[in-house]
């Protein structure tokens, strides 16, 4: 018997709980700094030193964390259901975890680019990224993050996914970041949809959904349990 398709879409809140620092908080700041300074091509140009020592530091602090109970619940599901998670989270907490089939629509923050053909994406060995550090045809790395203002190359294969999706969830996002908040739009209408987050955005116009405001841990303990009866 075929699994039914689960696809997921994760923010910053899934991550948080395990101590990882959402990406900007009410004044607009990311770690201290205006988000334009270090994720934007602007900011880039203007100051690559400031914005390879701020993702280094990024990479430093992903390692001390671990996957908590919603990434290893989501990564479980994979027994039960064709599971696609859906990040726009650039840590690895969902491969941690054991999820197989990850599209991270904003980069990895544990690879680097090439600032000459974006095409040359490396691994990372180790936590930094350094002025002088080049591609295989002589240009500054950077890291492989997409930045404001930037395309987002993974949204195609995304909606792909959303569009097969006979159950569709949102975890830890506000649906406020563009394009990953018009995903659950593709989602067929009689798939099931779930929007788990501490505050629920406004969906009135989304047809069968369930919200479950509730943490990303909680809040994904109490979707597993539902949509086990599904399968």
């Amino acid at each position: 018997m075929q699994k039914k398709k689960l696809v997921v879409l994760t923010g910053a809140g899934i991550s948080a709980e395990s101590g990882i620092a959402t990406f900007r908080d009410s004044n607009g700041l990311w770690e201290g700094h205006d988000v334009m300074e270090v994720a934007s091509p602007e900011g880039w140009r203007r100051n690559k030193a400031l914005v390879l020592d701020f993702y280094n530091q990024r990479r430093r602090q992903a390692k001390t964390v671990n996957p908590n109970k919603a990434h290893l619940t989501l990564a479980k599901l994979e027994q039960h259901f064709d599971v696609t998670i859906i990040t726009q989270n650039v840590d690895n907490l969902h491969e941690r975890a054991g999820s197989t089939n990850i599209i991270h629509l904003h980069g990895e923050l544990f690879k680097s680019q090439s600032t000459l053909d974006p095409a040359l994406v490396y691994k990372m060995m180790g936590t930094e990224i350094n002025i002088g550090d080049k591609c295989e045809k002589g240009s500054q790395l950077r890291p492989f993050i997409v930045w404001f203002g930037e395309m987002v190359p993974m949204m195609e294969p995304a909606i792909e996914h959303a569009l097969q999706a006979d159950i569709f969830a949102v975890i830890g996002t506000s649906l406020q970041v563009y394009p990953a908040a018009s995903l659950i739009q593709y989602a067929p209408e009689k798939a099931v949809k779930y929007i788990i987050d501490v505050k629920i955005p406004m969906t009135s116009f989304i047809p069968n959904l369930k919200s479950i405001s509730a943490s990303a841990t909680e809040g994904t303990q109490i979707m597993a349990k539902e949509i086990l009866t599904l399968k």
